[in-house]
């Protein structure tokens, strides 16, 4: 887990997506686009937020300190890498 000073560049709409390990089987999840701070060229991350934190939002062009997960799963013989956002707090 990383924790990283970053901009908000965008923010999805929140989904309900199904969960085992919820008690009603869904939970809320939403997608933010961060970017590290320096530049145009700078390092950019999508990220998904799930459940309470999913529910926060977060202005566009604001600076936020963010606490990141890496994680990648195999499917169908494909490789694909996750990152999850387990915190975001307004700086």
């Amino acid at each position: 887990m990383q924790t990283k000073i970053l901009k908000v560049v965008a923010q999805g709409p929140v989904v309900q997506v199904p969960s085992k390990k919820q008690e009603n089987g869904q939970i809320a999840k939403c997608m933010i686009r961060l970017k590290e701070l320096g530049g145009d060229y700078e390092d950019e991350y999508i990220c998904a937020m799930f459940g309470n934190l999913a529910q926060c939002k977060f202005t566009v062009g604001k600076t936020v300190i963010a606490s990141l997960r890496f994680q990648t799963h195999e499917s169908n013989g494909s490789f694909f890498q996750d990152v999850i956002a387990n915190d975001i707090q307004n700086i």
